[in-house]
């Protein structure tokens, strides 16, 4: 019986020097499959250019505005390192494919969905990491410093900035390498299995985690469904914003019981005039069209008292069926040469209009609630007392 061998050759995604050495280990070793770091969605967008028609009205009403806004810009980060080298992100992975196929071996893609994997890093994160999340990706992808290709043959792009947002968020990084290193190296046994060799490409920053894994899970095999499934999950700031919502709900309705219109009238005229205004810089710092941002001041102080519906949705939504952007939108926006481009592209407006118009209304919710709590506040006990004593009087 022949002898098992995986060949694991870890890579800079967009390094030349990772290119020569993806094309000489395979002519060299001449295996029977060629594993590649490609999940089946990114397989078809490297290889024939296919990417998914992306519904703008989907996103925004499936509350994935700033995980999409994300994405964007960490591609826009990967192909501009790309530029800077002279080499196409995921150039090794297209040599890889078309050096197993000159040397007949099987192709074979090891990693995982990439849907599956950023929904579960999304729901890690708190609201405010993803925010300094987005903001660190932005600083670094348009501060125009010098990049060091050599440092990326030992982490690749990805990686880099993981690493250094595990220091913030370790269970949110741990889902983009380590669990990612578990998932392919229980494909790899898997493939071992059916092949006698195998060459396996992957970015260099999971090679180290591949290795440590496949020693690991001879003894005990996991269930890749887990790292599958994607779950709702407790969303912590959900949670308080509904808690503090009840509060201010409750509070209106102790000054209508007090039969105090005047208060009431004053009381509502203030969180209408924050959750608007602060709802409306956020549409208006994105660009918004007038009537997007006009809807944003309208609405905010309606959907900061319903958790089912955000101001940014309806803001969004406005702003799309202005800007009525199309599926060409999306593919300049993917390739977009510079952050300013990106703004001016119809699609990312939308979406930023979306993203700033929620992070104006939850700025409003806090800021009018505690305002209204500490102007307005009610004794709630003297309150419902007096109105108990009018109905036991009635």
């Amino acid at each position: 019986m022949e002898e098992k061998r995986l060949i694991i050759v870890g890579t800079a995604h967009v390094s030349k020097k990772s290119v020569e050495e993806v094309k000489e280990v395979i002519e060299k070793e001449r295996p029977d499959a060629v594993a590649v770091e490609l999940c089946p969605r990114r397989y078809h967008a490297l290889v024939h250019g296919q990417r998914e028609d992306i519904s703008i009205v989907d996103v925004i009403k499936s509350g994935n505005v700033f995980m999409l806004i994300f994405q964007l810009i960490l591609a826009y980060f990967q192909r501009k390192v790309g530029e800077e080298t002279g080499v196409k992100p995921g150039g090794e992975m297209l040599v890889a494919i078309e050096k197993a196929r000159e040397v007949g071996a099987d192709v074979i893609l090891i990693d995982r969905d990439i849907g599956i994997t950023f929904k579960r890093f999304w729901q890690k994160l708190s609201f405010f990491e993803k925010v300094k999340l987005i903001v660190h990706l932005i600083r670094s992808s348009f501060s125009g410093e010098d990049i060091e290709v050599d440092e990326m043959l030992e982490e690749d792009v990805l990686d880099m900035l993981v690493k250094e947002f595990r220091k913030i968020s370790p269970n949110a990084a741990k889902v983009l390498i380590d669990e990612r290193d578990i998932y392919m190296a229980a494909n790899l046994l898997n493939a071992l299995s059916r092949y006698n060799k195998i060459v396996a490409v992957v970015g260099a920053g999971h090679r180290r985690g591949i290795e440590n894994a496949l020693l690991k899970l001879k003894d005990n095999p996991v269930d890749l469904r887990e790292l599958e499934e994607v779950k709702s999950g407790r969303n912590y700031l959900k949670i308080f914003m509904g808690a503090f919502t009840a509060i201010i709900i409750a509070t209106f309705v102790l000054i209508a019981m007090s039969l105090n219109t005047e208060v009431l009238v004053r009381a509502f005229l203030c969180w209408f005039l924050i959750n608007g205004i602060l709802s409306a810089i956020g549409a208006a710092i994105a660009r918004g069209h007038p009537l997007s941002i006009i809807t944003a001041f309208l609405c905010a102080w309606m959907t900061s008292l319903n958790p089912m519906i955000a101001a940014g949705w309806v803001s969004g939504l406005v702003e799309a069926w202005i800007q009525k952007p199309t599926v060409e939108d999306f593919s300049k926006l993917v390739e977009a040469n510079s952050f300013k481009e990106m703004l001016r592209n119809r699609f990312f407006r939308v979406l930023l209009v979306a993203a700033l118009t929620n992070i104006g209304s939850m700025i409003g919710t806090i800021y009018g609630g505690w305002y209204i709590l500490s102007t307005f506040g009610v004794d709630v006990a003297k309150v419902v007392g007096e109105r108990a004593m009018e109905i036991i009087g009635g």
